[in-house]
């Protein structure tokens, strides 16, 4: 005879609820998994902020930024979707990588969330080696288009 399975309450990476025998409104726990796993399949954030927006839209998800105040308070560092009129926090996992649609970026998780920053350009020294530079240029154009370094806000002449 068959050893019965016994499942955990929910799963192991983004805690997302997992029905069990007689279960009571199973289509709730089933419902708010799939909305948490439609938003996290995407890994975009619309934002890193520290407040909730006014008049957030269903499945919006931002990052929750410090100090976090509101409804925000306490959730530093977690995922904020907007889910049934209300909002579920996920808490980010080692490696988890997300793209940030404001900033233009993508954040990386690894016991805190690290964001590539850009060198500067090499405009002076005693050699003045216009090919490297002109390489360099374009390495770093490059990897702001891949969202590696945030795009710099219009305007600020870089």
């Amino acid at each position: 005879m068959a050893v019965p399975v016994s499942f955990p309450s929910s799963t192991p990476n983004f805690s997302l609820p997992l029905l069990f025998s007689g279960q009571a409104q199973k289509e709730f726990f089933l419902n708010q998994s799939f909305s948490i796993i439609d938003s996290l399949l995407q890994v975009a954030v619309i934002d890193s902020i520290s407040s909730p927006p006014v008049e957030p839209k269903e499945g919006d998800s931002f990052r929750v930024t410090a100090p976090a105040t509101d409804a925000w308070t306490g959730q530093e560092g977690q995922l904020a979707i907007f889910i049934g009129g209300s909002w579920v926090f996920v808490p980010p996992h080692q490696g988890m990588t997300i793209y940030d649609r404001q900033a233009g970026a993508i954040t990386h998780f690894e016991s805190n969330w690290l964001t590539a920053t850009e060198p500067s350009l090499p405009t002076t020294g005693s050699t003045v080696d216009a090919e490297a530079r002109q390489m360099l240029s374009e390495l770093v154009g490059a990897l702001r288009n891949v969202g590696i370094f945030p795009n710099p806000p219009p305007g600020s002449g870089s």
